[in-house]
């Protein structure tokens, strides 16, 4: 299977995430893309072919929540370039409770992860498992450690998506980031999201966290895009209409960046 891995200098970067019938730039817009959780199902029904990078939370494999259940089987069959995981807080407290703690989280454990994910026949060409505190680094970094940021991530910690978009935006290869497939709900393309049903709202408990992250990035970085009017409506990031018929993406100006709060 091609994958699209190889970017050209100042190649242009798509994230895609797992909202139901996300807004794609026409696919000769973008050199390689990238996705969060189980957000590669999408990509293979639309024919996108594999992603260069893939980032999972390891909540995937807890057990804990039917909605992780479901993205796991997603993911049967599919493969990646670079799987990053993006682990669960560490254990604190006395030796005896992060012990105890240790033993009850074996399950989102990297290495658990990884044999879960060979189980159902999803591959990888390479496994980055840098602790959690580097994935908050480097959120933090592209936003000049912004206190209001730091803050936002100690409340509730931002969502694999956004995760996925600091990794490109980090990476030099990709001089533009096209956001795609974003909502800031708990709404899945694969399935329906039990959760949904159980606290009465669509709403992701993330939304904040990406919210403040993404109006942060439109301040300090140019060439962030997207294709979803609600990214841009909720977080004044430049939106790019799909014009079909010239077979292309433009990008429409905001009216003010600086004017972004």
């Amino acid at each position: 299977m091609k994958r699209n891995d190889d970017p050209r200098p100042k190649a242009t970067l798509l994230i895609l995430g797992s909202k139901p019938e996300p807004v794609l730039p026409p696919s000769g817009s973008y050199d390689a893309f990238a996705c969060a959780n189980a957000s590669g199902r999408s990509a293979a029904r639309l024919g996108l072919g594999e992603p260069a990078f893939t980032v999972m939370t390891t909540a995937l494999t807890s057990g804990h929540k039917p909605a992780n259940d479901l993205a796991l089987e997603a993911l049967r069959g599919l493969r990646t370039g670079t799987l990053y995981l993006y682990p669960r807080p560490a254990s604190h407290g006395s030796l005896l409770k992060r012990l105890l703690r240790e033993i009850r989280t074996i399950k989102v454990k990297p290495w658990y992860v990884e044999r879960r994910l060979r189980r159902l026949g999803y591959r990888f060409d390479e496994l980055q498992t840098p602790p959690r505190q580097w994935y908050h680094d480097l959120v933090l970094g592209l936003c000049d450690r912004d206190p209001a940021i730091a803050a936002q991530i100690a409340a509730k910690q931002p969502s694999t998506g956004m995760i996925a978009l600091a990794i490109g935006l980090a990476d030099p290869r990709y001089h533009r980031i096209v956001v795609s497939g974003f909502s800031f709900e708990i709404t899945h393309a694969y399935a329906h999201n039990p959760l949904i049903d159980r606290l009465g709202t669509t709403r992701s408990k993330h939304a904040d966290t990406d919210i403040s992250f993404l109006r942060c990035l439109v301040r300090r970085h140019a060439n962030l895009y997207t294709t979803e009017p609600a990214v841009h409506e909720r977080a004044g990031v430049p939106l790019l209409s799909v014009t079909t018929a010239a077979g292309a993406a433009r990008a429409h100006a905001p009216t003010s960046r600086t004017a972004i709060a």
